[in-house]
């Protein structure tokens, strides 16, 4: 992204998006982040939101090169990559949907590049030219469907470290269990994991599990 196109699409004034997210149809979930975008940091930051930290520390104590390309899969408005970034990592590219978070995450000043990826799979870039890979948030109820941790997974070159977070809702859906199973029992063994704070001020947790692809 080289400069902040306009909005197309209102601002609501109040932010109060996190109790919409698991009601609002998948068809739908773009335009709510889009709308969500501005509002997204102070709402998630003043609940304490603690998964994009708990995931950076744990990729850094396993990735061996900080300076190697990385990228934030769904970066939404860049909290992960701030949070990667405070911990050493120094090459950070990011993608998401929503080009409402893009327009926030292009404003940190973190991400070398940003990419806007469509609905429908495709992506505009070789996820196997990058040795880390990130996702928090991302794969999980409220979010992106359980298919697509192995359509990440199967597009990564071997010895890539995949991070990535299942939230409470998430760990207790079968269908994202039973996709963690069979990428871990074909192309990817658990190398690290951590259950935590995920955003304490609604009492919730998550897990975060780094991969590293055979």
């Amino acid at each position: 992204m080289d400069a902040r196109p306009p909005r197309d699409y209102p601002v609501p004034m109040t932010q109060n998006f996190l109790d919409k997210v698991y009601k609002t149809d998948p068809e739908h979930m773009t335009d709510l982040y889009d709308q969500w975008a501005e509002g997204y940091d102070g709402e998630l930051t003043g609940q304490g939101y603690a998964t994009p930290g708990r995931l950076a520390r744990l990729l850094a104590d396993v990735a061996p090169d900080h300076d190697a390309p990385l990228m934030d899969f769904g970066c939404g408005t860049g909290l992960c990559g701030a949070a990667l970034s405070a911990v050493g990592f120094t090459t950070i590219d990011g993608c998401d949907v929503s080009e409402g978070m893009l327009q926030e995450a292009q404003e940190k000043g973190i991400y070398r590049r940003l990419w806007h990826t469509s609905e429908n799979g495709a992506l505009p870039f070789h996820l196997s030219d990058y040795p880390l890979v990130t996702a928090a948030g991302v794969i999980s109820t409220g979010a992106a469907p359980p298919q697509v941790l192995e359509q990440i997974v199967d597009q990564l070159a071997p010895r890539t470290f995949f991070a990535f977070s299942y939230n409470d809702h998430t760990l207790n859906d079968p269908d994202y269990m039973d996709a963690l199973a069979a990428v871990t029992e074909t192309r990817a063994a658990i190398v690290t994991e951590n259950t935590g704070d995920h955003i304490p001020g609604l009492g919730s947790r998550s897990r975060v599990y780094v991969l590293e692809i055979a």
